[in-house]
């Protein structure tokens, strides 16, 4: 089946973004593209409009004052915030990022997108986002680990293993989860380690954490190939960015014998219609900003978007296929490795050109599953080893394709249309069974 075909008509735990385009984004906030989107999937579906009316709220922002002393003596203040969209199936999770734009709706909208993805996933979460208006690349190693201790204590009330599970994000990473569960556990006079995900394995991480989002794609790009009826070792991808989600996901689909054509990090993009040694490309953790140091080859990360390739995988950053470039995509399948990397109008334009578009809710939850599985582990107390982590994500990422699957060809509805469908009939039943506190 050819995915220019059938019923086709029109993404981020703990969510990672990368060095990419420099493209504009248009002025739809991640509140607002959330919020159309349930809108969007409800329309499908005869709901309670009581229910959805909720869903379109958090349930509590946690805006908190966050001072530190700077190397050189001086006392800065910086704002930060924890939203908690909806805790119906599970105590919220989601990632905390260090980013000067952060602001407190755009953790509300991110977190409604962590809503969706937990439900998708059919993980016992809810959704929350949160994160501090600072530029992590001002900062001091000292200064990042005051920052997060700090904060860690502001928020102290409202995070907990059963209550609100962080993760890293963007300007994050496993040494900042480290702090804030030292930081939370000595308060609390216990070490706890279920109180964040992402943490070095030497402190009750999980092997394969950082990997899961880029092999969660790969795993979601193999499935769709198969479902279109094209051999991975005849298809070629694009991807953008090579950062944790673009790397892991190039090694993982080259290690599956597809051909990567083109990958990129902020300054271009590497492109051979050939293929790619990618194993012989640095990912961004590994050499900042190293693609086009090995590239013969370099074209723009604008150009990389309107390859001819059989799969475009945007793995960099939000909103890099929009209204002024949807027409030029000329790869029939796009899978969302970034957070929202398709703003709506681009959506609504891949869709009337019939290019099967994989949200990434399904594509990067690579990293809230394993997210699960790590405070499964720490729980319990018992490490599981990377071939179990492995193992595990591929079965949760199928079964979800699956359930997605079967409502995309029983509704006749897009692929991201099946995918909120599949995460708000769960997260609806759960409110309905629950009730409404009087």
């Amino acid at each position: 089946m050819d995915a220019h075909t059938g019923s086709e008509r029109s993404k981020s735990d703990d969510t990672t973004s990368e060095s990419g385009s420099t493209r504009g984004a248009e002025p739809e906030s991640a509140l607002e593209t959330a919020r159309r989107q349930l809108d969007g999937a409800a329309d499908h579906l005869d709901l309670d409009p009581n229910v959805v009316e909720r869903l379109r709220h958090p349930t509590k922002v946690q805006e908190v004052t966050v001072p530190i002393k700077r190397d050189d003596g001086t006392v800065e203040v910086f704002t930060g915030y924890r939203a908690q969209h909806d805790s119906v199936r599970g105590p919220y999770k989601g990632g905390l990022r260090y980013h000067p734009d952060v602001t407190r709706d755009e953790c509300v909208g991110l977190g409604m997108w962590m809503t969706w993805k937990c439900a998708v996933m059919d993980l016992p979460f809810g959704g929350a986002k949160g994160g501090i208006a600072v530029d992590p690349k001002q900062l001091s190693d000292g200064e990042k680990e005051r920052l997060t201790r700090r904060f860690t204590n502001e928020i102290r009330g409202v995070i907990g293993p059963t209550r609100d599970i962080p993760a890293p994000d963007m300007g994050t990473d496993a040494q900042t989860m480290a702090w804030l569960m030292d930081a939370y556990s000595m308060q609390e006079a216990e070490t706890i380690p279920g109180v964040v995900t992402g943490k070095p394995p030497i402190v009750g991480g999980s092997e394969g954490r950082e990997e899961a989002p880029g092999r969660s794609v790969a795993i979601v790009t193999r499935a769709v190939c198969e479902y279109y009826g094209m051999p991975l070792d005849e298809t070629t991808v694009a991807i953008q960015g090579y950062g944790s989600v673009g790397a892991n996901a190039a090694h993982q689909l080259d290690e599956w014998d597809a051909s990567v054509v083109a990958i990129s990090d902020v300054n271009g993009a590497m492109y051979d219609p050939d293929g790619i040694d990618v194993a012989s490309v640095p990912s961004h953790d590994e050499e900042p900003e190293a693609v086009t140091r090995y590239a013969d080859t370099v074209i723009t990360n604008d150009e990389l978007l309107e390859l001819d390739a059989d799969v475009l995988i945007p793995a960099a950053i939000g909103n890099v296929i929009d209204a002024e470039n949807a027409d030029a995509v000329e790869a029939p399948i796009v899978v969302e490795g970034a957070n929202g990397p398709v703003t709506s109008r681009g959506d609504e334009i891949l869709a009337d050109r019939d290019v099967a578009v994989i949200p990434d809710i399904l594509a990067n939850a690579g990293g809230v599953t394993v997210s699960y599985f790590e405070w499964l582990q720490d729980i319990n107390r018992r490490s599981w080893s990377l071939e179990r982590v492995n193992e595990e994500l591929e079965v949760e990422m199928l079964e979800a394709w699956r359930a997605i699957r079967d409502t995309f060809e029983e509704r006749d509805v897009t692929w991201r249309e099946a995918t909120y469908i599949v995460a708000l009939s769960r997260i609806v039943a759960a409110h309905e069974s629950r009730g409404l506190w009087p």
